[in-house]
């Protein structure tokens, strides 16, 4: 082994866990030691530097931030965020824009050029989780409800930061940031996450299921980490950053079973590398440097605090909550963190911004994240105060305002309407374009990369490898298409219903409801036809090629209906069961031996299923495949142990009990329509 490696690392980890024992004595986040700790060791520090090789220290602090946002991916749920609520969204979003505008504005005043201020204010706009939830936690403060809100809000801000990272490295490369290029960059990023997402979702988990049957650590962990920079490098070779890809699948473990166990494992490596990712942050700061900029970063020290408690509070107030709520939030989330770091290490590595904002970046998010702590705790004092020295009629006002926006949630939150249908509908739709984006992106990319293919049948008249790739896409996005061209007839017979008012004999019309039906679906089936041969323009082979391949679609589509909606539909109950399972992430213990065998299942009933329509007894289900149903969801409402007279219903979340082979037979018998 490399002696000057050797020692170097062992300097940098000695002189890190001084001082962070240190800190941890005098309860200060370690975050602030591992910074100490390198610009100790770092080569702006007299008499002499300590570091020999930076170089590989730098190398695994690349390392290191690819585990950092791995480990953020691990504790982000996407379950939670369709739960995370209008005030997260109103204050995460408002709190994004106004700061990235105000540290532009600030860099401008400067004196900084555009990429400086840009990345500025990008540099300000995205909380730390890691510390927000280590002073909650030392507070004791994680179960209050304006943590709740907060939690909401850095989940936002996770999702909006990795857009952010997006946009600068394609500001970065192209040097515009024009409404189109940001519309490109957008709709490229979505399809991305979309494709990579739903892929990770329905095969993830069942790779992580099949590995941890051995019960063995080491390959739980090898298979975890081959996740990890499988699909860090995947993002990079998409023209991403790393730290994209190893977010996205640290969120897709997170909901597996086996997230917590993977959690615990992977904890002992995260933190050494994130350890010299945060010493090699300390390395760069220069002493000189920040005298030298001692006015900018007070400035911006007091814009990041004065900021964030103003946005949020703000929005915690639009969004209907109380002032006492919306001002702990406010205070709660006012500083930054590890992603204004990797932002910050974005645009030195791009080589787009000066090496002065690197250092300024970290001595803003040293001191704001040490007055955290104190901020949180002089949120309840301050909102008392305000409240007494506020004037009446503002009191009133906000009182007024938030007993009407309390009584609205209940009323969206308990409503049970045709309007609420159609916007899940909407949901399902907007995810069913985006994966079908996605595959034309994938494509896409993969026609940029292969100039010639050496392929059994000569296709050079045909297109050549771009058909091929084309061809492949539409024929994978065929079961989402044909499931959104059902869902399409379905909104439309919707609409229908709703917009034609019965005869003047109170009898339906069913004439003009039909027609405007018909056209409603037909108007909607071409536009999303034409959507995916759009998405597939760059791909698209010569017009005889092209006439002769969509009349092979068709013919597929009409042939194959019923066995591709089964598979979207299968798809769609595995990304549910996943995304609602409530099983704890812990080994189960074993259960008595009469009942050892016995496994419970969600099975969501497509309008298509053969059960709809027919009671319990009446379906078939147990003379079918043995399994039971023991419960239903049903909107709101649960029906615990259902009457066999019990009619099922579309869309109903049935719970089936047996064992593996009937749940399977159970399954297969429900979807079929």
């Amino acid at each position: 082994m490399n002696e000057t490696f050797l020692q170097d690392l062992a300097l940098v980890m000695i002189v890190a866990g001084v001082v962070t024992v240190i800190f941890n004595r005098l309860k200060q986040p370690v975050v602030l030691g591992y910074i100490l700790a390198g610009l100790i060791v770092g080569p702006h520090t007299p008499p002499f530097p300590l570091i020999q090789d930076e170089h590989t220290i730098e190398l695994m602090a690349e390392l290191g931030m690819i585990f950092l946002m791995f480990g953020l991916g691990l504790h982000f749920s996407l379950r939670k965020l369709a739960q995370v609520g209008l005030t997260a969204v109103i204050a995460a979003s408002l709190e994004i824009a106004v700061m990235i505008w105000l540290g532009y504005i600030i860099g401008r005043g400067f004196g900084w050029n555009t990429m400086n201020s840009l990345f500025l204010g990008s540099i300000l706009a995205v909380s730390s989780t890691t510390i927000i939830v280590k002073a909650l936690e030392e507070l004791g403060k994680t179960r209050s409800g304006f943590a709740e809100i907060i939690f909401g809000i850095l989940i936002v801000e996770d999702i909006l930061g990795i857009a952010l990272i997006a946009l600068l490295s394609g500001f970065a490369a192209t040097g515009s940031l024009q409404a189109v290029e940001v519309g490109r960059t957008v709709s490229l990023l979505v399809g991305f996450l979309g494709v990579v997402g739903v892929a990770g979702l329905l095969l993830v988990p069942r790779l992580l299921r099949y590995v941890n049957r051995f019960n063995s650590n080491e390959m739980l962990v090898v298979t975890t980490l081959a996740l990890c920079f499988g699909v860090s490098l995947l993002a990079l070779k998409f023209e991403y950053s790393v730290v994209l890809g190893a977010f996205l699948i640290g969120a897709i473990i997170a909901e597996t079973r086996e997230s917590a166990r993977i959690t615990h494992l992977i904890e002992p490596v995260r933190d050494m590398f994130s350890a010299v990712f945060f010493v090699a942050i300390g390395m760069l700061i220069q002493p000189a440097m920040l005298l030298e900029h001692a006015g900018p970063i007070a400035v911006i020290t007091v814009a990041v605090v004065l900021g964030k408690i103003s946005t949020c509070t703000l929005g915690s107030l639009i969004a209907g909550h109380d002032l006492r709520t919306s001002l702990q939030v406010g205070m709660g989330v006012a500083q930054i963190g590890e992603f204004s770091f990797i932002i910050a290490s974005l645009g030195l590595t791009l080589g787009v911004t000066d090496d002065f904002l690197y250092p300024i970046a970290v001595t803003v998010s040293a001191i704001t994240t040490f007055l955290t702590p104190y901020l949180m705790k002089a949120a309840e004092p301050t909102a008392t105060y305000l409240e007494k020295v506020a004037p009446r009629s503002l009191t009133n006002a906000l009182a007024v305002y938030d007993a009407w926006a309390t009584d609205r949630r209940n009323r969206n939150n308990g409503e049970n309407s045709v309007r609420r249908w159609l916007w899940t509908w909407a949901l399902q739709l907007g995810l069913n374009l985006i994966l079908m984006g996605g595959l034309f992106v994938f494509a896409s990319w993969a026609a940029r990369k292969v100039d010639q293919w050496s392929l059994p049948v000569p296709l050079d008249g045909l297109g050549g490898a771009r058909t091929v790739l084309w061809f492949s896409a539409v024929l994978l996005a065929l079961p989402v298409l044909v499931a959104t061209l059902r869902k399409l007839r379905a909104v439309a017979m919707v609409l229908a219903e709703l917009t034609v008012k019965p005869l003047s004999s109170g009898e339906p019309n069913y004439a003009l409801r039909s027609a405007i039906a018909n056209t409603l679906f037909a108007f909607a089936a071409a536009s999303v036809c034409a959507l995916v041969l759009l998405l597939g323009t760059a791909l698209l082979p010569p017009w005889p090629v092209l006439v002769m391949l969509l009349v092979i679609v068709v013919l597929m589509s009409v042939l194959l209906w019923r066995s591709l909606v089964r598979v979207y539909a299968k798809a769609q109950v595995s990304l549910r069961d996943i995304l609602s399972d409530t099983t704890p992430h812990e080994v189960l213990r074993p259960v008595p031996h009469m009942m050892e065998a016995a496994q419970l299942k969600t099975v969501i009933l497509p309008a298509h299923s053969i059960a709809v329509g027919k009671s319990i007894k009446d379906c078939g289900l147990r003379n079918e495949s043995g399994a039971s149903i023991v419960g239903i969801q049903r909107n709101e409402t649960s029906i615990i142990n259902p009457s066999p007279d019990e009619t099922l219903q579309t869309d109903d979340s049935v719970l089936l009990l047996g064992d593996e082979a009937q749940l399977e037979s159970a399954n297969e018998y429900l979807l079929r329509g």
